[in-house]
């Protein structure tokens, strides 16, 4: 992926769907009685609305384009935060969600890895390698929180 603002259109709607699903989990974890891990995946959220923002702000767009799905570079044809995700049932509990979320921080990381690795753009590389980065943080996050439930 070469063109910049086809990287920010892919960044927005990864972020978006992140922000989505972690409100989801966070509605659900609510529900389920563990008010500290809703807590948890509200800040999560808050974190990908923060990355949303940079990538509408570094397109400067005003309002961010909107690919039809056919034109999306998706590595398995869908968003890689939304890959795994068949939604929230009454069923889950805390491990499984953070391991569903854990799983959809870790394709971030490596969509957007692949694509520095990949680019021929600079401008593409640079960005791509700060976003893996901050997946990569999340994933850190994630791993903490639940090896922090394990114990």
């Amino acid at each position: 992926m070469d063109d910049i603002h086809l990287f920010l259109a892919h960044a927005i709607r990864l972020e978006t769907d992140s922000a989505r699903r972690y409100e989801e989990l966070a509605t659900s974890m609510q529900t389920l009685g563990s008010a500290d891990v809703a807590a948890f995946f509200r800040q999560m959220a808050h974190f990908s609305r923060l990355h949303l923002a940079e990538a509408t702000e570094r397109g400067g767009f005003r309002h961010p384009p909107v690919l039809k799905p056919e034109e999306y570079q998706w590595p398995d044809g869908t968003s890689p935060e939304t890959a795994a995700w068949a939604g929230v049932d009454g069923f889950m509990d805390v491990p499984g969600a953070l391991a569903l979320a854990l799983d959809g921080e870790q394709r971030s990381r490596a969509f957007y890895a692949d694509i520095a690795a990949a680019t021929a753009n600079p401008r593409v590389k640079r960005m791509a390698e700060e976003f893996a980065k901050e997946e990569g943080e999340h994933v850190a996050a994630l791993e903490k929180r639940i090896a922090g439930n394990a114990s």
